[in-house]
């Protein structure tokens, strides 16, 4: 299926679960890409809360919503996104990296986490777009990621919305530490990131246990960072990169991109 329009590429800094039934602007913002950006023929979603050795696809016609989480509200749990799946699209991205030498295999047990029906719940609240959710193989180095999400670029011309759904700070370990207030670490980590995105520097961001302290602070384990990844291998030179919900609190960052073209 080819379209005249190159789908964009989003990292959304996800959060807290309860954002899926919470207003707060970062919801808002959500929403607004659900209705501005084009509207795609599906999502391909690879979420932080999928980690596999090797790499899966969901397969599945209609995907189950996964509570993966605990001690939050019962309205959370009783929550659903019952967006369809789609085998067809699954056995295509499939067919295609594996001619390129890169083997994915068809997952028909695991369904939507929250790191993906949390925000799309706000972008497509009638769950009538098909998503699919690529897992992590957390045990590669960022490299190996970015060159894996680059493989995936055909998507983008094919009416494929790419989101890597995670957040650049994340460290839970040290969250009641810190409150209300973010910590000066995350805020500077928070700063250096963008400025590398800001400057393309995508070898520095793939490489970020050579960025210090600060990202040993922000990234104690790679499963959410590493979605940001997915996104900015799929920048291309016509592509315009816009910074939003850009808030730190306490040890986590909502740090989101939106990477389309520019015209």
């Amino acid at each position: 299926m080819e379209t005249q329009t190159r789908m964009p590429v989003l990292f959304l800094g996800h959060g807290s679960p309860m954002n899926a039934i919470e207003d707060n602007a970062w919801r808002r913002a959500w929403q607004r890409l659900g209705e501005t950006l084009p509207k795609p023929r599906a999502v391909l979603c690879v979420s932080a809360h999928w980690e596999t050795r090797g790499v899966g696809i969901t397969a599945s016609p209609q995907p189950e919503t996964i509570h993966d989480f605990y001690g939050f509200p019962q309205a959370l749990f009783d929550f659903q996104y019952p967006a369809p799946g789609d085998p067809q699209l699954a056995q295509d991205i499939i067919a295609k990296l594996a001619a390129d030498g890169v083997m994915v295999h068809a997952d028909h047990e695991w369904g939507l986490d929250h790191g993906s029906w949390s925000v799309l719940s706000a972008m497509y609240p009638d769950a009538d777009v098909p998503v699919l959710q690529l897992s992590l193989d957390s045990s590669q180095p960022g490299a190996w990621h970015y060159a894996l999400a680059q493989r995936l670029a055909f998507l983008r011309e094919q009416g494929v919305l790419i989101v890597g759904s995670g957040d650049i700070v994340h460290n839970l370990r040290l969250w009641r530490q810190y409150g209300d207030t973010p910590a000066d670490w995350a805020l500077r980590f928070r700063d250096r990131v963008n400025g590398l995105i800001a400057a393309r520097d995508h070898a520095s961001l793939c490489d970020w246990p050579s960025l210090g302290p600060d990202a040993a602070l922000a990234i104690p384990t790679p499963e959410h960072y590493l979605p940001l990844l997915y996104a900015l291998a799929l920048q291309r030179d016509d592509d315009r990169v816009e910074i939003f919900n850009d808030d730190v609190f306490a040890s986590l960052s909502m740090t989101s991109l939106s990477i389309a073209p520019a015209n």
